[in-house]
């Protein structure tokens, strides 16, 4: 079953067992569209992601993948997911062949083991994220960023529509992040949903053709030129925040502001772009 909106999200509210983290969230989201979710510490950036994974605790409203229900302890199908890698135990002894397997689970039915077909699909998804070579090797004896694309592999091997990538270029170099995102740039433009969170308003979100400010609830969405203003920034992060322009390539510049004093900004990095929808 499709649907114009791969994930819709009504009057959403959840959290752990407390006060809400999300409240009143309602958000549409059309197929093959690349969203970025970006707010402060706590907001509920990961909550969101959590509900629309059936993981969230407590959760009220509705939440909606490809036109099918979601409820909690039970995953959407063909949906794949990135954690944050500074919350992962790299204690657990695993290699990063069987790391990426995880993701093909469903795929494998009742299976115990791994076929031909599954073991062809890790070695290509390793090899397309240029881990070829590696899948002997103990993830733990893995760079940073090198770790950050064996997760994003075990997402991609099991053939996702929608994938959900939570802070994927945080703790990464420059060059690792902009790696990623033309992954996932050419994702976009293989027609897979992605919504991920991020913090880095200048080198990630700028570039994004959709993204949706969110702090407890949803601030504003639309087109980085329309949201990127001071107003909803400084509501969003609840601190004075300063958008300028830059002066060479006339992109968006954000910064904190402190009162009428210089701002201090850099330079966008050069990642690549994304067509608005």
């Amino acid at each position: 079953m499709t649907t114009p909106f791969a994930i819709r999200l009504h009057d959403l509210a959840g959290g752990y067992g407390g006060a809400p983290v999300v409240r009143g969230v309602s958000l549409a989201v059309p197929a093959g569209r690349f969203v970025g979710l970006v707010g402060p510490s706590g907001a509920g950036k990961t909550s969101i992601l959590k509900a629309i994974l059936g993981v969230l605790p407590h959760v009220s409203g509705a939440v909606e993948v490809d036109g099918r229900a979601v409820t909690a302890g039970a995953p959407p199908a063909a949906v794949g997911y990135v954690p944050q890698t500074e919350l992962v135990d790299w204690s657990f002894p695993v290699t990063v062949d069987q790391v990426v397997l995880m993701g093909r689970i469903q795929a494998m039915g009742r299976l115990p083991w791994a076929s031909r077909e599954d073991k062809r699909e890790v070695a290509a998804a390793l090899e397309k994220l240029g881990l070829g070579g590696l899948g002997g090797r103990h993830i733990r004896e893995l760079s940073g960023g090198q770790q950050q694309r064996v997760f994003l592999a075990r997402a991609l091997v099991g053939k996702p529509r929608v994938l959900l990538l939570d802070e994927p270029t945080a703790s990464v170099d420059p060059k690792t992040r902009d790696d990623i995102l033309h992954l996932l740039v050419g994702l976009h433009d293989e027609g897979v949903t992605t919504v991920m969170t991020t913090h880095e308003l200048n080198a990630v979100a700028a570039h994004l053709p959709w993204v949706v400010c969110v702090n407890n609830g949803v601030v504003a969405q639309g087109p980085p030129a329309d949201v990127f203003t001071e107003p909803i920034l400084s509501r969003t992060f609840g601190a004075p925040m300063r958008v300028l322009r830059d002066a060479e390539t006339g992109g968006i510049l954000v910064a904190e502001g402190h009162g009428h004093g210089p701002v201090a900004t850099r330079r966008l990095a050069a990642v690549p772009a994304v067509a608005a929808d």
